[in-house]
């Protein structure tokens, strides 16, 4: 398996070396983005292996409504995010001792917001009682709720450099949110991006004698299970690779895809590359055309694409022209047809059952949070404060 470059480091639990620490966490993961990339690089400082429980369709449809990927995709995405040790498909929607106990593992993480059962109920109240619940903070200004938004809105508000438009500042104030009020915890917020969060996310390792260097380009927006299946097949030409993936900007996108693409600005999809396992390097704002400077630079072997369609630069050339005259070029057959096209068809498709699903989830968060509310009032102890403290 390959290992994220934490292996090896001592026991962040204080149990010493000889106790390696094991870490569950668990969840839908549908649309899987930097924020549950986060969410698991979070979980993974925390001990020494990292374990993730993915529901099935059947579980997620039952307390929270369909999901846009299915089990065997989100399977895969989980997989690929290399912070991850392993993943246990199939995971029972509620948390129990009995989970963590059949798995080795010692406690079990999720971010600072709550997730609900069909009825209501904390997922994690069992494992918070025994005092084997830890809490990472949430990553702000990303959601599947705001994703989902972006794709039926086809505006171009979410583009790096572009101010924001009264259709978008609409859709922030209504699409994720429940008739009577908002959650914190889904809805729609900004995100920026900082020197830290790309140095939490990047390896920081240099290619070495050895390695064979591979360039691919692209947009990678909502980065899916189709770019892991196209980066680990140009992972495997060679030994010892080293993938550097050359993001375009987001004009740059837009002028190749249209509508409103990219659906995830240059900052996220930037993020989103880089928790990719089979991913050593990013370059940001990468030019469309494959220039010798870009291939002498970094010193390229080969440079992979894969079976989509090449669409000329603004001046009718072949972006991979130079590539292919020094003979480096490689076309990569992942066997796997998706495109952000095709998951965008599927959110528009399902437009209607997406956005109860959401006012649903908001609505439960809500009555939640009012009973919180109402027990503070009363000057009830707080228990659940408590229990974050203690975590």
């Amino acid at each position: 398996m390959l290992r994220n470059g934490a292996a090896g480091a001592s026991s962040p639990s204080g149990k010493g070396a000889n106790r390696p620490v094991r870490v569950w966490c668990d969840g839908c993961y549908d649309m899987v983005h930097y924020g549950h990339s986060n969410q698991l690089r979070q979980a993974r400082a925390m001990g020494d292996y990292l374990i993730v429980g993915v529901h099935t369709d059947e579980e997620i449809s039952k307390h929270k409504g369909p999901p846009v990927f299915t089990q065997e995709e989100r399977y895969k995405m989980v997989k690929a995010i290399k912070w991850v040790d392993e993943i246990v498909p199939g995971a029972p929607y509620v948390t129990t001792l009995e989970t963590l106990d059949k798995y080795n593992c010692d406690f079990c993480v999720h971010g600072n917001d709550i997730t609900l059962t069909v009825d209501g109920k904390d997922t994690y109240e069992e494992v918070k009682n025994a005092g084997r619940y830890r809490e990472c903070k949430r990553t702000q200004g990303v959601s599947t709720t705001d994703l989902v938004g972006r794709m039926l809105l086809m505006t171009k508000a979410h583009h790096s450099n572009i101010d924001e438009d009264m259709d978008y500042r609409k859709h922030t104030d209504n699409f994720g949110k429940c008739p009577k009020s908002h959650s914190p915890w889904t809805g729609v917020s900004q995100f920026l991006q900082t020197s830290q969060k790309i140095i939490q996310f990047a390896s920081g390792k240099e290619p070495q004698p050895g390695d064979t260097i591979i360039y691919v380009a692209g947009a990678f927006d909502l980065f899916h299970v189709g770019h892991v299946d196209f980066l680990e097949k140009a992972h495997q030409i060679a030994k010892r690779p080293y993938i550097i993936v050359g993001l375009h900007f987001d004009q740059e996108v837009n002028l190749y895809k249209g509508k409103n693409y990219p659906i995830m600005n240059v900052h996220e999809r930037t993020l989103s590359v880089l928790a990719c396992r089979y991913v050593s390097e990013v370059v940001i704002g990468a030019p469309y055309s494959i220039t010798a400077d870009l291939l002498d630079h970094f010193k390229v072997d080969f440079v992979c694409h894969g079976m989509t369609e090449v669409v000329p630069d603004k001046n009718g050339s072949d972006p991979y022209e130079e590539p292919k005259k020094r003979n480096i070029f490689r076309l990569v057959d992942s066997g796997n047809n998706l495109t952000t096209d095709l998951i965008v068809k599927r959110i528009i498709k399902n437009r209607l059952e997406f956005e109860a699903r959401n006012q649903k989830k908001e609505a439960k968060e809500l009555a939640v949070l009012e009973a919180m509310k109402r027990r503070e009032e009363e000057g009830a102890p707080g228990k659940a404060g408590q229990e974050d403290h203690e975590s």
